[in-house]
């Protein structure tokens, strides 16, 4: 029987990051991934020749000497990546009731850049800026250069991000426009942390960078990094039991049949889908069980991805993010009402001039998709196609009322929605942020990486903040357990 020092449950960016950087440290690891594809949202696939992105459309902090570039760079796998840098005076732009306003990168031209449309408001966008800053600074390359992985934010987490910007500014438009990318974090009015919405949105305003061909090129790097380092990567091994004997685990069942032993066990599931795996202990207490259980998880995203006719459209080095008049906020009262998504044109090797595949997203709660509760990838029926049509039509008729009309441009269209998340990552309800981050109930929201099984551990984004800078910070957290913080952070910072 193979017995493994570790055993990582998923093969998203957290239970791969947290493999490669175990696995270069001397552990014996093993990545089980349930579906054919590894790399979760950071997963790409073919349709007739054309590949689209799954969850991971640009990524920020990758320049020099910044946070993400720092971390590729320990984990090897900085310069194997193809990447093209976002315009750098518009790498967002902000459609707003009947304007359209850009984000920049760097601090000083992101002021100077709004400041053009709001002259009055210079001091508050620096205020805001160094705002930003000051969340974005508790991690960072100086840190970890002197043994500490992160400095403790929980001001922020008990700080509501509308609320902040409300105080730097009582400008509404420009409060609004602040926030207009919030579908970036799965925002929610009133109840997301400003350290959430300061994190995300400083390491893009660091550095914003597209993956050319295919966000799935960091996974299969990571993956080579592993199988370089002795380790093992297995698709098709879906774990359904994590085997518990004298209150330590010791193991992990596959496909319901076949057992690997381990010494840890590390899951980059959602929490409750990793207690629901897990056998009977005394060590997990009902209340921590039934405090998971009830966290609630953001919303979903239906994605269209269309497929341009060759040469038809040009490629746009920028995201937009449209919304409905002066609601930039998500709302589920306004669902299945289309109020905001996001356009982002895939960066090819093909072609700089001409746009090949370009994909709208719009945030969608399960609910609109009951009907098809209980179907499974393949077998959900000709009213779930219909339904994915009319969503499709009725997404661009959204863009188009504003103004980006690419109907005489589209060769072909594919569909995705919180199902698909569902089935193939394993998230609650299809939830693409997993769990909400309350301002008000900051520490209810967090999940540690440790549990009360002493060789079982956590990892992913719903222990943090998602999206590739959370989940990395994440992994490091979690691999930190085994190697200890200040060594570990010094061996990323020094790279």
């Amino acid at each position: 029987m193979t017995k493994y020092d570790i055993i990582i449950i998923g093969s998203g960016l957290g239970g791969l990051e947290c493999g490669a950087i175990l696995s270069k440290e001397g552990y014996n690891v093993c990545v089980l991934e349930k579906n054919s594809l590894f790399g979760g949202c950071f997963q790409s696939y073919r349709r007739k020749g054309h590949l689209f992105d799954t969850g991971i459309h640009y990524i920020g902090s990758l320049d020099e000497g910044q946070i993400m570039n720092q971390c590729f760079r320990y984990l090897g796998i900085m310069d194997k990546l193809k990447l093209r840098r976002l315009d750098e005076s518009a790498f967002d732009q902000i459609y707003y009731k009947n304007g359209i306003y850009n984000f920049a990168m760097g601090d000083s031209l992101f002021t100077e850049t709004l400041s053009e449309y709001f002259p009055h408001e210079k001091d508050n966008l620096q205020r805001y800026t160094e705002k930003l800053s000051e969340v974005g600074r508790l991690i960072s390359v100086d840190h970890l250069k002197k043994g500490i992985i992160a400095v403790e934010g929980m001001k922020y987490f008990s700080t509501s991000a509308t609320a902040l910007i409300s105080e730097i500014t009582s400008n509404r438009d420009l409060q609004n426009i602040l926030c207009g990318s919030s579908l970036l974090y799965g925002g929610i009015k009133d109840v997301s942390t400003f350290y959430q919405h300061a994190m995300i949105n400083h390491s893009y305003i660091e550095s914003a960078y597209r993956f050319v061909d295919g966000s799935m090129q960091v996974s299969l790097e990571l993956i080579n990094v592993i199988r370089s380092n002795g380790g093992t990567v297995l698709n098709n091994k879906e774990v359904t039991r994590i085997i518990v004997e004298n209150e330590k685990v010791k193991g992990v069942e596959i496909n319901n049949e076949e057992i690997i032993e381990s010494n840890h066990v590390i899951s980059n599931m959602h929490p409750k889908r990793t207690l629901e795996l897990l056998d009977k202990n005394r060590s997990i207490k009902n209340a921590y069980i039934s405090r998971i259980n009830s966290l609630k998880n953001t919303y979903g995203v239906f994605t269209l991805h269309l497929v341009m006719k060759k040469e038809s459209y040009p490629y746009i080095n920028s995201n937009y993010y449209l919304n409905e008049n002066d609601n930039v906020w998500y709302n589920k009262e306004n669902s299945p009402k289309i109020t905001n998504c996001m356009v982002s044109m895939q960066a090819s090797s093909k072609s700089e001039q001409y746009a090949e595949v370009i994909s709208i997203l719009t945030p969608m709660y399960i609910d609109e998709l009951s009907a098809w509760e209980n179907t499974t990838y393949g077998h959900r029926g000709g009213e779930y196609a219909q339904f994915k049509e009319n969503k499709a039509q009725e997404i661009l008729e959204f863009t188009r009322k504003r103004g980006i009309d690419f109907g005489q441009h589209i060769e072909t269209m594919y569909t995705t929605t919180p199902l698909s998340y569902r089935d193939y990552t394993a998230s609650i309800d299809g939830s693409a942020y997993g769990i909400i981050k309350n301002y008000k109930y900051p520490q209810i929201g967090f999940v540690s990486t440790r549990t009360k099984l002493e060789n079982l551990f956590l990892t992913g984004q719903n222990l943090n903040v998602h999206g590739a800078l959370g989940v990395t910070l994440t992994a490091i957290i979690t691999c930190s357990e085994f190697l200890g913080q200040e060594y570990l952070a010094k061996k990323i910072g020094n790279a």
